[in-house]
């Protein structure tokens, strides 16, 4: 099948070179990366559950709400919350 692809001209040029060297067709090495990495895609490993302490020790501070990234980043760029250790 053809197809038009849009590469960065340095990636391209070295793509160029490296089939040559190898003796290979630049559509036969485009093929090959895009196995590899779809391949790779596949592999991975399922992500592991997290647990957020929300309340005790080690928990959030009173009065951090974490629905708001605008108010975290305000309470981060605090002196009110920044830790004295």
């Amino acid at each position: 099948m053809r197809t038009t692809v849009r590469l960065d001209d340095e990636l391209l040029a070295e793509a160029k070179r490296y089939a040559a060297r190898t003796g290979r067709t630049l559509t036969s090495l485009i093929d090959e990366g895009l196995r590899e990495v779809l391949a790779r895609g596949e592999r991975r490993a399922p992500a592991k559950r997290v647990e957020l302490l929300t309340g005790g020790e080690g928990g959030l501070r009173p009065g951090v709400k974490i629905d708001s990234w605008a108010d975290l980043l305000d309470l981060m760029e605090s002196d009110r919350f920044r830790s004295s250790d």
